[in-house]
C-alpha cells in the first residue's frame, strides 16, 4: 500500500440516512488499522469551507454503529458551488494536514467532490448514502434497506385499520426521482396497486384496478405511491378524483415522509456500510480516486464518480412483472 497518505477527512452530505453512523464508524476504524489519521468534517462541505474539523481515533465512533442519522450532521452549501468556497476549503484542508476526503452521500454530494478534485487535484472517494437507491454502480444505497423495511411495518399497520373500515388508502413514500422504496415496499406488503415514476399508470388503469379489486370481494385497498409518480396529480388530488369516479371508496391519505429517513439502521445496512467504508479508505491507500465504493453481485466494487453520477439506476423489469401478477 501507497504511504504518502498520511490524514484522512470523512465528511457526510446531501440528506442523511440510515448507516451513515456506521459508515462513518467504519472509515476512521480502518484509518486507524493502517496506522494514518482520520479528521471527521462537520456539516459537509459547509463544514470544510469553516474549517469545522475534529480529529476522530476508534474510541471517537463507540456505539454510533446502531444510530440513524449521523453525527458529523449535514448541510447545503451554496458557497461550496463558488470558487471561493472551494479555494477557503482547501485552505482549511491543507492546513490541517488532510490529503484524501472520503464523501458520504448521494450525487450532488458527489458532484462536488469530482469539481473539487478537477480544481486541485484532490484525491476523492465516495460512499453512496441515500435511501432513495437511485445512483448508478450500486444495488443498494446506504439507508435503502432501513427505508424498506420502516416502509413495510408502517403500512401493515394502515392495512390493520383499512380491513377494518372498508377502506381505500394512498400511502406515499419518499422516491422523487426513482420508484424502488414503492416498487419494493409495495410488493412486500401486499399493496393492490404501485405507483412509480418510470411507469405512468394513468387515472383510467387506476380506476380499473381499483373496480377490479372491488368486483373480486376485496373490501379495502392499499396503494403505494411515489412521490414523484407521474401520473399527474398530487395524492390529495389522486384521493378526490377518485372519490368522485367512485363514491363507493371511504379514501384516506397517509404521508410517510422523513419517518422513512429514520431510525436503527437494519443489519443489512450495518454491515454494508462496514464493508463501504473499509474498501474507500483502502482504494485511497491505493492511489485510487474519484471512484464511488458499491455493492454489485454481493461484492464491494468501484465505480467512477463520473458515471456514478451521470448513470442511472434502473428499475427491476422482473419486480414490475412480478407486482402485476400480485395484483390479480
Amino acid at each position: 500500500m501507497s504511504k504518502t497518505i498520511k490524514k484522512i477527512g470523512v465528511l457526510t452530505s446531501g440528506g442523511d440516512s440510515p448507516g451513515m453512523n456506521a459508515a462513518i464508524r467504519s472509515v476512521v476504524r480502518t484509518c486507524a488499522y493502517h496506522n494514518i489519521e482520520c479528521v471527521g468534517i462537520y456539516r459537509g462541505y459547509q463544514g470544510m469551507i469553516e474549517g469545522d474539523f475534529k480529529e476522530m481515533g476508534p474510541r471517537s465512533v463507540n456505539n454510533i454503529i446502531n444510530k440513524g442519522g449521523t453525527i458529523l450532521k449535514s448541510a447545503r452549501s451554496k458557497e461550496f458551488m463558488t470558487e471561493e468556497g472551494r479555494k477557503k476549503a482547501h485552505g482549511n484542508l491543507v492546513d490541517a494536514g488532510v490529503e484524501a476526503l472520503v464523501v458520504i452521500g448521494g450525487d450532488g454530494s458527489f458532484t462536488g467532490g469530482l469539481v473539487f478534485n478537477k480544481e486541485y487535484g484532490f484525491p476523492v472517494m465516495g460512499i453512496p448514502g441515500t435511501i432513495d437507491n437511485d445512483i448508478f454502480g450500486t444495488t443498494h444505497t446506504l439507508g435503502y434497506d432501513t427505508a424498506l423495511n420502516t416502509v413495510v411495518e408502517v403500512i401493515d399497520k394502515i392495512r390493520d385499520t383499512a380491513s377494518s373500515h372498508n377502506r381505500l388508502f394512498f400511502v406515499e413514500v419518499m422516491g422523487r426521482d426513482a420508484g424502488h422504496i414503492a416498487l419494493n415496499a409495495g410488493i412486500g406488503a401486499g399493496a393492490e396497486e404501485i405507483l412509480i415514476p418510470e411507469e405512468d399508470l394513468g387515472l383510467e388503469r387506476l380506476l380499473e384496478s381499483l373496480r377490479k379489486s372491488k368486483l373480486s370481494g376485496k373490501s379495502s385497498s392499499i396503494v403505494v405511491i411515489a412521490e414523484g409518480d407521474k401520473i399527474g396529480k398530487n395524492v390529495f388530488e389522486l384521493k378526490d378524483y377518485v372519490e368522485e369516479n367512485m363514491p363507493e371508496y371511504d379514501v384516506r391519505v397517509s404521508v410517510l415522509g422523513h419517518m422513512q429517513r429514520g431510525g436503527a439502521p437494519s443489519c443489512f445496512d450495518r454491515v454494508l456500510a462496514s464493508r463501504l467504508g473499509v474498501k474507500a479508505v483502502e482504494s485511497i491507500l491505493d492511489g485510487k480516486s474519484n471512484y464511488m465504493v458499491g455493492l454489485l453481485n454481493d461484492k464491494i466494487e468501484l465505480t467512477p464518480l463520473e458515471q456514478a453520477i451521470k448513470g442511472h439506476s434502473q428499475i427491476d423489469r422482473e419486480l414490475l412483472r412480478v407486482s402485476d401478477i400480485m395484483t390479480t
